[in-house]
């Protein structure tokens, strides 16, 4: 990695921020937490989408941050949570303590993942083929990559393949949406509706089960 793309993941992921402090490499942390350099990379950089499952990530995520050393306050303080006042010295307030610990790393994590992970909906019909037959292409068409990233995140963690993320032809699309070509209405609805954005047709195609998601401006909730 480079020393602009250090920098760049600096400003951008609270976890290269940790790990610089430390003064760690890439290849160190990696070590340390017993994943692949390219892993470090992929978290720092928000695209868990590489992960081949939602929980294989999340777990990363752990041995990352455990491999740091982070502690509680800075677990608080990584997640967006304020940090509260310690507990006096007592046996139960240390168990409580730890058990509040694992739990904050857990947040901390779905947190980082944008909290994507663990929402994919059961209750879709069953004439439709599970989700992970389909794949997806994801655009950036608002011009915020990062923003573009952490959509394709939540899409796989919907279990959905997703074949590539890159530029949309325009950066000045007004609303994400999901597209399907002919055939592919009722898989078009399933992700649009797991989204909460509409589905439109696309003009043309051959393929029901390819669907792309084009990234509008960032938005918050569903």
């Amino acid at each position: 990695m480079s020393v602009a793309q250090q920098l760049d993941s600096l400003v951008q992921s609270p976890l290269a921020a940790a790990r610089l402090q430390r003064k760690l490499t890439v290849d160190e942390t990696a070590r340390r937490a017993g994943i692949l350099p390219e892993q470090v990379e992929w978290l720092e950089a928000g695209r868990v989408y590489r992960f081949p499952t939602p929980d294989a990530a999340l777990l990363a995520v752990v041995l990352y941050a455990t491999s740091l050393g982070i502690e509680r306050d800075e677990a608080r303080a990584l997640a967006g949570l304020p940090i509260e006042a310690r507990p006096e010295r007592h046996s139960r307030h240390r168990i409580a303590s730890a058990i509040g610990g694992v739990l904050l790393l857990a947040a901390l994590a779905v947190a980082l993942l944008g909290g994507f992970g663990g929402d994919a909906k059961k209750d879709e019909s069953k004439t439709l083929p599970p989700t992970w037959k389909l794949n997806v292409d994801v655009l950036n068409g608002g011009g915020d990559i990062y923003y573009t990233r952490a959509l394709a995140s939540k899409i796989g963690a919907l279990g959905y393949k997703i074949k590539r993320v890159a530029r949309a032809n325009r950066f000045d699309y007004r609303e994400t949406a999901v597209f399907f070509e002919p055939g592919g209405e009722a898989y078009g609805a399933r992700l649009a509706k797991q989204l909460c954005v509409t589905a439109r047709p696309l003009p043309g195609g051959a393929n029901p089960r390819r669907l792309v998601v084009i990234a509008g401006p960032p938005r918050i909730g569903c």
